[in-house]
């Protein structure tokens, strides 16, 4: 499906990068806690891997809701297909896995074959 065609015209999402892998697992762990089943996609752009989650911020203005992709961005790809999250009095913890633990919340990654076009351009410098 084209982004551009005459009966419809489908915008572009925000994207947010965020300052790195754990402002991600933190998001997310935060959305999947309160019951929202959450995931996190993987793809390259420009010789560079991208891990990001797609919400919409919903309600904002007269607008049904803006559609936003928050990522951050890695020099190399995390092993596993799973990142797990765990706070404690001793802080934060961020781990890519194979699988997942107990104790921690496991955040599922789905490796996609390119980068979606709703996205736009990324800052991955």
């Amino acid at each position: 499906m084209s982004l551009e065609n005459d009966s419809m015209s489908i915008g572009r999402m925000i994207a947010l990068r965020l300052r790195g892998l754990s402002d991600l697992a933190r998001l997310v762990s935060g959305t999947m806690t309160m019951g929202h089943p959450t995931y996190i996609v993987h793809f390259t752009e420009r010789g560079k891997h991208v891990y990001g989650v797609f919400i919409v911020f919903r309600d904002y203005y007269k607008q049904y809701g803006i559609p936003m992709f928050y990522y951050a961005v890695t020099d190399k790809e995390l092993p596993g297909d799973y990142i797990l999250f765990r706070s404690d009095e001793g802080g934060e913890y961020v781990e890519p896995y194979k699988g997942v633990k107990p104790g921690w919340v496991a955040i599922p990654v789905v490796h996609l074959r390119e980068k979606p076009t709703l996205i736009g351009d990324l800052e991955v410098e």
